[in-house]
């Protein structure tokens, strides 16, 4: 038995990371500001005695004495929500991340960061290697995300390099499933949202732009695969869905799996949103035999059953 620390952990990944980890035996200590999180999330969990949730923004220090290892998840992944407040969330991503890493350096733990697939911006090469350094502009309304996250990596590799420390870096691609906040602006919510509730579904620019949509389960199983491979194996890993689709291809989806007759709406293309979102896998393919197995559809039922019961 592991004492695991997971920083957001009672947002929608770190609830399934934390699910997963106590069916796996471990003690799980979950750490969440409440901002994006919600104790719904890990309500199921909170008799267990493995399971201990603490109210905490990783902007302040954390008082843990033992843990064997940490997960750091904590930050808005959402634009609505990492926009609301850009500097905390800049606080969220660097001071969060020299925080998580002190705590490492005192108790011994490896730490595994989620770092993301907006640190290559809009990108100019696809699909995105993990060796391609993007295209971000350091000072647009996404930057506060992008950039926060690409100085995690830096600390990161640098507390490895000067204290030794056995870190591990995903980099996620979007990612959908149960426990999305409804409101939280993502294009997959968004759009099961407004065909359960009869409304227009809001495509932003003409809808051509692609992304690449991974469920939720499938990226906790690479995180846990990650985490236990061998010290060699830092990263960072792309860890993401290779399927591309098109914004309108997605809505048909969503469409005709929830039946609705909602219509498309075109709206302006939000700045710096980028046109082509795609991972290449093949890293984490060969040091981790990890790759997506929940097809889009499939996830998309499960997400739609889930947000039935949530919009009703």
């Amino acid at each position: 038995m592991k004492r695991i620390l997971v920083t957001g952990g009672a947002g929608f990944l770190g609830s399934h990371l934390c699910d997963r980890l106590i069916e796996q035996g471990h003690r799980v200590m979950c750490l969440d500001s409440l901002f994006t999180g919600n104790r719904k999330n890990v309500e199921s969990l909170s008799k267990n005695p493995n399971f201990t949730f603490i109210k905490h923004d990783v902007v302040d220090p954390i008082n843990v004495q033992q843990v064997d290892e940490i997960y750091n998840l904590a930050c808005p992944a959402s634009p609505v929500h990492y926009q609301f407040n850009p500097i905390h969330t800049m606080k969220t991503s660097v001071i969060g991340a020299l925080n998580v890493l002190e705590l490492a350096k005192k108790t011994g733990a490896k730490i595994f960061q989620a770092s993301t697939s907006e640190v290559y911006g809009d990108p100019s090469v696809h699909p995105q290697p993990e060796d391609y350094w993007g295209n971000v502009n350091t000072i647009g309304i996404r930057s506060c995300y992008d950039e926060g996250k690409r100085a995690a990596e830096t600390l990161f590799f640098d507390y490895q390099r000067t204290y030794k420390l056995k870190i591990k870096i995903v980099r996620i691609f979007n990612t959908y499933g149960p426990r999305m906040a409804a409101d939280d602006g993502r294009v997959v919510s968004n759009f099961i949202v407004q065909a359960l509730k009869g409304q227009d579904l809001t495509v932003y620019g003409d809808g051509s732009q692609t992304r690449s949509f991974c469920y939720a389960d499938d990226l906790v199983e690479g995180f846990l695969r990650l985490m236990s491979s061998g010290d060699d194996v830092v990263g960072p890993i792309n860890m993401g869905n290779p399927g591309e689709f098109t914004m309108i291809e997605l809505a048909e989806k969503v469409l005709r799996l929830t039946g609705s007759k909602s219509k498309l709406i075109n709206m302006p293309l939000p700045q710096d949103d980028p046109k082509q979102r795609r991972p290449d896998i093949t890293k984490a393919k060969q040091l981790l035999g990890w790759e997506p197995t929940i097809a889009l559809e499939q996830g998309l039922q499960r997400t739609i059953d889930y947000f039935k019961g949530v919009v009703a």
